[in-house]
């Protein structure tokens, strides 16, 4: 039986994730991209992409180099992405914490997302807090999946509950 999707309707100055196109979109931001683990402010930025499919809320990939000294570390583990190829997982410290293989990046993605070379996605809810211009983001819902859930976004997203067969 296929869940019926009923898309919510986006206000002014929102946008569906069910308008966002597969395969994903990149498309540069200049919002202010904050990550805060264990109390330390690890990464301040106004240069990101968003990565944007169809029923995902976006995926902010920032620079590497964007990170605290020391913030980042290879973890075990790999991925893959039909789109985007081979993702390799990263440890992420601050403050004296820290969340292993919470975060992944695109040593040498796959063609037509090239641009995303260099830089690293967290996954929001690992952290102690995430936020773009100056609001806390919510976590996509589900284990795997690392978009960054704010008030410009509506779904329902990937993830919550019955959306397995999507």
């Amino acid at each position: 039986m296929t869940t019926r999707i009923v898309p919510a309707v986006p206000g002014p100055g929102q946008e569906s994730v069910w308008d966002y196109p597969r395969p994903p979109r990149i498309e540069h931001s200049s919002e202010r991209v904050r990550i805060v683990l264990g109390g330390e402010l690890i990464l301040d930025t106004t240069d990101s992409l968003r990565v944007l499919e169809t029923s995902h809320p976006p995926v902010y990939y920032v620079p590497r180099s964007a990170f605290a000294e020391g913030a980042l570390e290879p973890a075990s583990g790999s991925s893959f992405c039909e789109f985007k190829g081979s993702a390799k997982y990263l440890t992420v410290r601050g403050g004296g914490k820290e969340a292993e293989s919470a975060a992944w990046s695109y040593p040498e993605p796959a063609s037509g997302f090239e641009a995303l070379a260099d830089r690293v996605a967290v996954y929001p809810g690992r952290m102690d807090y995430c936020e773009v211009d100056g609001e806390r983001v919510q976590a996509q819902p589900g284990r795997f999946y690392g978009g960054w859930i704010t008030s410009k976004v509506v779904g329902p997203f990937k993830g919550e509950p019955g959306t397995m067969d999507w």
